[in-house]
């Protein structure tokens, strides 16, 4: 099985590094799937994203991911995110309340969380 090095990092902190078969994110061009073996490219991820990390042990690594850019390399793929939060790591409750009311920044974010928890905005 064919397989590439990931990292998933925030400014705060790295919130998950390995091995995956699939990593698919939103940037502005559009929602992009890479695979072992994709050409380099260089994405801007979009405020409000949600990255899926299909790892080598057929786990799913979910997280909302807002801002930052995706880096496709020969060694690899790095998600740089200005912030991100894994699936199990999200307040449901809070963000069902931030989706409702806030800005739109605020809402873009909460549907966001939402999205990566498996909930509907």
């Amino acid at each position: 099985m064919a397989e590439m090095t990931v990292q998933l990092v925030a400014v705060e902190r790295r919130l998950w590094s390995g091995t995956a078969t699939t990593v698919v994110a939103q940037t502005l061009e559009g929602e992009i799937g890479i695979l072992p073996g994709h050409e380099p490219v260089l994405g801007q991820l979009v405020e409000g994203g949600v990255v899926r990390i299909r790892t080598t042990d057929g786990e799913v690594v979910t997280a909302a991911v807002h801002g930052g850019f995706l880096s496709v390399t020969g060694d690899g793929v790095s998600i740089l995110a200005e912030t991100a939060e894994l699936s199990g790591e999200i307040d449901v409750e809070r963000a069902r309340a931030k989706a409702a009311s806030g800005d739109d920044a605020e809402k873009a974010r909460a549907s966001a969380r939402l999205r990566a928890a498996g909930q509907t905005a």
